[in-house]
């Protein structure tokens, strides 16, 4: 019995498309004995001839397996059979936007729960759009799924049509396609205006609510939308500022960022000035975090561990997932 034999088998299995007895008879043929570590696999020409399919069917095939750590490619030299395992699931391509600290919570728990025996490469595109593009096209057709943290940009949707649907899991950010996909991600107009709710007493203690926001920036622009849309109906004063300029801060006022670096720069100043968080200035921020929980920063934030988590489980089952993560306001001395 050779390799052609393994894969007409499979004919009996009327589930199986040409594509999955072509992937499912290599790898029985692999488990069987048939084809051993360093073997040269058939030619595409070959399979042409032999099984009748077509050549994108035959290089669909083989694309995943190479994904899949099962065979590997040899330039100008065909496909052999790997020294991996079968049971190797996928090789893994993890696109993020960056590893902030609620980024690495995700990353450790999606590690951790894929476990050894999968192949994880991680790339980072830092919300720009070119090296996103990049970044994509140097890995397409290399891995067996991609796990990607979108951008908001009119070329997002161009740029992620070009992953196969059932190789591609979104995370983070929910930027919307044609058809159904797979996602994880979370949502950040409803889950923002009601955080800005549940907080709307302590924030009349103070006298102006101040959120720093740059329309210009990768910021989620639906919470700028609740922020405004929750300081007309409970009628609270307030206003949104392009960015924290150092020295600003006052006695009375509410600062939002979603930005780490000035939420650092208004504890200094909170400090520098003696004015004491929760009592003389509140703060908010959004994206927890235990050095935030450590310090008593009231934050509202989806679960980054959990999206990891679920994330990673996704991915080793191969089930269909349409996801939104919660968002949990986590209330603290700054506010």
């Amino acid at each position: 019995m050779n390799v052609f034999d393994k894969i007409t088998d499979l004919e009996t299995v009327v589930s199986y498309s040409k594509h999955d007895r072509l992937v499912q008879g290599i790898i029985n043929s692999i488990n069987d004995k048939v084809l051993a570590p360093g073997d040269t696999l058939p030619s595409v020409n070959a399979m042409i001839r032999e099984l009748g399919y077509s050549r994108e069917t035959i290089m669909k095939g083989y694309r995943e397996l190479t994904g899949r750590g099962i065979i590997e490619a040899r330039n100008r030299l065909g496909y052999f059979v790997s020294g991996q395992s079968t049971e190797q699931l996928l090789k893994v391509a993890l696109v993020m936007y960056n590893l902030d600290t609620f980024e690495e919570q995700f990353y450790r728990n999606f590690r951790q729960t894929l476990g050894p025996s999968i192949s994880l490469q991680i790339y980072f595109h830092h919300g720009n759009i070119e090296v996103f593009e990049t970044v994509l096209q140097s890995i397409r057709g290399q891995f067996g799924m991609y796990v990607i943290a979108p951008i908001p940009h009119p070329k997002s949707k161009e740029l992620l049509d070009t992953i196969p649907r059932n190789k591609f899991l979104m995370f983070d950010r929910f930027e919307p396609l044609d058809g159904d996909f797979n996602h994880i991600t979370q949502e950040f107009e409803k889950s923002s205006y009601q955080a800005f709710t549940e907080l709307a007493d302590d924030i009349r203690k103070f006298d102006e609510f101040v959120f720093f926001h740059s329309p210009d920036s990768l910021d989620p622009k639906e919470i700028a939308v609740s922020f405004k849309k929750f300081l007309k109906t409970h009628h609270i004063k307030g206003r949104i500022e392009k960015e924290f300029t150092a020295g600003t801060v006052e006695r009375n006022k509410v600062y939002f960022t979603l930005d780490n670096f000035a939420m650092w720069e208004i504890l200094k100043e909170c400090k520098a000035k003696r004015l004491q968080p929760g009592k003389d200035v509140g703060i908010l921020s959004h994206n927890d975090e235990p050095a935030k929980e450590f310090v008593g920063i009231t934050t509202y934030s989806a679960d980054f561990a959990a999206m990891g988590k679920m994330a990673a489980e996704a991915v080793l089952s191969r089930e269909k997932v349409r996801t939104t993560i919660p968002t949990t306001l986590a209330r603290r001395a700054s506010l």
